[in-house]
């Protein structure tokens, strides 16, 4: 009876011990790998005056897909208010990384002070 019990435990470490540690690549993809490129241009996020008069601070973060030639081609938030990150959105969809032979993913924090 015991040894039943130990089953799935045993496979439900072994399915957290590959996730952790799993190369990005493997979680993002063969063709996005977790990098981070240098920023070429890099416009500022406009501060939401709905957020001025909310008080509202804090950071955004986001996961950025860079393709080859330096552009953003897509953007998904992780964390942050909502207010703040569609602000942060607009900005970083403006940016430009330098080129790479493929397409690349990061993770970006905006800070809204």
């Amino acid at each position: 009876m015991a040894r039943v019990k130990r089953i799935p435990i045993l496979s439900l470490l072994a399915i957290l011990l590959a996730i952790f540690v799993a190369p990005p690549q493997a979680l993002f993809g063969q063709d996005a790998a977790l990098t981070n490129r240098k920023v070429r241009t890099q416009v500022t996020p406009v501060y939401p005056e709905l957020a001025k008069r909310m008080n509202v601070h804090g950071k955004v973060k986001l996961q950025v897909t860079v393709a080859p030639d330096g552009s953003v081609k897509s953007i998904h938030v992780l964390g942050g208010h909502p207010i703040l990150a569609s602000a942060s959105q607009d900005a970083v969809r403006n940016w430009k990384f330098e080129p790479g032979p493929k397409e690349t993913t990061q993770i970006i924090e905006v800070n809204f002070d």
